[in-house]
């Protein structure tokens, strides 16, 4: 069995603000850092720090090989990876001193996939493997369809939640890792437990983990549903929280780990990563998740 993260690989450039900027408004900004990001490698850096062997697929452009070098790094398969003329995707991140934040994405060479590449690189892959998605990448909908006809296990998180993902037959997702903004824009619902009964309507083989902020965390299956709270910790960047919760609960997953283990799990991860500054730096590797204490 084999992980294939097929993602985004973004710069980040991450600006320290007192607020977040509002319409006309000029705001300087108290400091200026380059991180390596993105959802895509964010989560094959986490699953990799976890302890699964991944495997990352896309595309960099000029300036990229930091991406390269950061996945190398963390243990991350890198054979998948190409670089293109132009531009890597990157990121412009403001945040605050309550260490929230707010994100402009541009997609650069993460919405230059082909269908060739998306075939060639699956073609390395086979039933059982798993293939985890996001959404700043072009072409999911393609992905998703020639994934399930190989068999494989896929794995959303449809973030950032646009029409593109209106292309994508998400009955063949086995697994959905969302948040409560693309759960309400996926069924309609506002309020947790109707997100999820309303998610195990229109997809009752899939699971999913809904992550609800300050609220924690939820998990259902079909016969299923557990409720995770957060840990406490003192907030420094919110940036790859998410992600990291992302990567260490497909980790516990993948180790047929019961849910609510996965979920403590993957809350633990996430407390450690949000009390860090940067993307891929503030994850946290599987022994400094052990050995997490809460307050």
């Amino acid at each position: 069995m084999k992980v294939l993260n097929f993602g985004s690989l973004n710069l980040d450039y991450v600006y320290s603000v007192d607020h977040m900027v509002v319409e006309g408004e000029t705001l300087s900004a108290g400091g200026m850092e380059t991180f390596c990001g993105g959802k895509g490698l964010n989560q094959s850096i986490a699953l990799a720090r976890a302890g699964v062997p991944v495997y990352h697929a896309g595309l960099i452009g000029e300036e990229g090989r930091s991406l390269l070098e950061a996945c190398t790094e963390s243990g991350v398969h890198t054979d998948f990876i190409r670089e293109i003329p132009g531009k890597s995707g990157h990121t412009i991140i403001q945040v605050d001193q309550k260490g929230q934040n707010c994100i402009l994405l541009y997609g650069g060479a993460n919405r230059s996939i082909t269908r060739e590449f998306i075939d060639e690189v699956l073609a390395h892959f086979e039933k059982g493997d798993y293939l985890l998605l996001q959404n700043e990448v072009n072409l999911v909908d393609y992905m998703i369809d020639r994934a399930y006809e190989k068999g494989m296990v896929i794995i959303l998180n449809p973030s950032p939640f646009d029409r593109n993902l209106e292309a994508c037959d998400l009955s063949k997702v086995s697994l959905f890792l969302m948040n409560e903004i693309e759960g309400w824009q996926i069924t309609g619902e506002k309020e947790p437990d109707r997100i999820l009964g309303r998610l195990r309507e229109l997809y009752p083989e899939a699971k999913t983990v809904l992550t609800l902020g300050g609220d924690g965390s939820a998990y259902q299956d079909r016969e299923s549903r557990y409720r995770q709270r957060i840990f406490q910790v003192e907030t420094k960047d919110t940036t790859a929280a998410g992600d990291t919760f992302t990567g260490y609960f497909i980790s516990s997953m993948i180790e047929h780990m019961p849910a609510p283990a996965g979920l403590e799990m993957a809350a633990k991860a996430a407390a450690i990563a949000v009390s860090r500054n940067g993307a891929t730096a503030s994850i946290p590797t599987r022994d400094e998740v052990m050995a997490f204490r809460a307050r």
